[in-house]
C-alpha cells in the first residue's frame, strides 16, 4: 500500500492571511500551483486557491491588495503522511478538492498532494480517474 509520504511534494509554500491576493497569485504563478495553505501562528487556518481569488475577489470587484483572509476558505482538509493514497483519494472525492495538505504526527505541514500526483506515480490511474470523477460532480 502506497503512502502519501512516498508521492507528496515536500516543497510547500504557506502564505500569511495578511498577505495580499496579488502576492498569493504571484506565488502560485512562480510555483506553478493553484492552492496555498494559509498559516498563522504556526498553524494552518485555511487555504486560498486560484479559484478563491477569481470567484471571491476578482468577480466581486476586489483589487489585488485584498487580504488573503478575506477570500480564503476557512478550515482545511488534510491527511497524515502515513495515510494511504486510497484514503486520501476518498477524502479528496468526499470534499471535492484537488489538492491536499499533508501533515506529520505533530500536525506540522510536511507536504502536499495534488490529484495529478496519483496518476503520475501510480501505474494504475484508476484512483486518479475515480477521484477526479467524484471531485467534478456538481
Amino acid at each position: 500500500m502506497q503512502k502519501l509520504k512516498d508521492l507528496m511534494s515536500r516543497d510547500v509554500k504557506v502564505i500569511s492571511p495578511d498577505a495580499t491576493i496579488r502576492e498569493a497569485a504571484q506565488q502560485m504563478l512562480s510555483g506553478n500551483f493553484g492552492m496555498l495553505p494559509v498559516g498563522e501562528n504556526d498553524r494552518m487556518i485555511g487555504a486560498v486557491s486560484d479559484r478563491d481569488i477569481a470567484i471571491r475577489a476578482v468577480a466581486e470587484g476586489k483589487d489585488g491588495n485584498t487580504k488573503v483572509r478575506d477570500v480564503m476558505s476557512a478550515g482545511i482538509i488534510w491527511s497524515y503522511e502515513d495515510d494511504s493514497v486510497d484514503d486520501a483519494a476518498e477524502l479528496m472525492s468526499k470534499h471535492q478538492i484537488r489538492r491536499l495538505p499533508i501533515v506529520n504526527t505533530d500536525k506540522r505541514l510536511v507536504g502536499i498532494v495534488a490529484l495529478g500526483d496519483f496518476a503520475v506515480v501510480s501505474s494504475d490511474i484508476k484512483t486518479a480517474g475515480e477521484t477526479l470523477s467524484e471531485i467534478s460532480k456538481p
